[in-house]
């Protein structure tokens, strides 16, 4: 399972998201929505965590494969219309790779916990609590 807990205050739009572990990142809205752009959108944030997951993913089956993979870079877009949200990722692949090591990767990318999250049926619960 994975968790965070975040905290907003007065400072408009500053969140601070903390996991158990004590890792800390910032959020923060755009300057045209009234923030400070000072740290990643809502938005960026997901779109970093498919990034990052993909990425991952990619680079621990390269590994184990024994694959020259020298590096993965890639750009992740998320983009909204009407009722629905399309993710596009490029992903370049560095390394001495024959295209079926690049066919493979592919699929594999797919495969990512994230993606397979983002892909499946997603319930939400909601819940106030009070304070102790």
């Amino acid at each position: 399972m994975a968790q965070v807990n975040s905290s907003i205050k007065k400072d408009l739009y500053q969140i601070e998201i903390k996991t158990p572990t004590g890792n800390i990142i910032h959020a923060d809205e755009p300057l045209d929505k009234g923030g400070k752009d000072s740290g990643f959108s809502p938005k960026e944030l997901l779109t970093a965590a498919l990034s990052a997951c993909t990425s991952a993913t990619i680079r621990m089956y390269a590994d184990r494969k024994g694959w020259d993979l020298q590096e993965v870079r890639m750009n992740v877009e998320l983009s909204e219309a009407d009722e629905s949200t399309l993710f596009t990722r490029k992903i370049e692949l560095v390394g001495n790779l024959d295209e079926a090591q690049k066919k493979r990767l592919l699929f594999v990318a797919n495969s990512c916990p994230v993606h397979k999250i983002l892909t499946h049926q997603i319930e939400f619960h909601t819940l106030i609590v009070d304070q102790p």
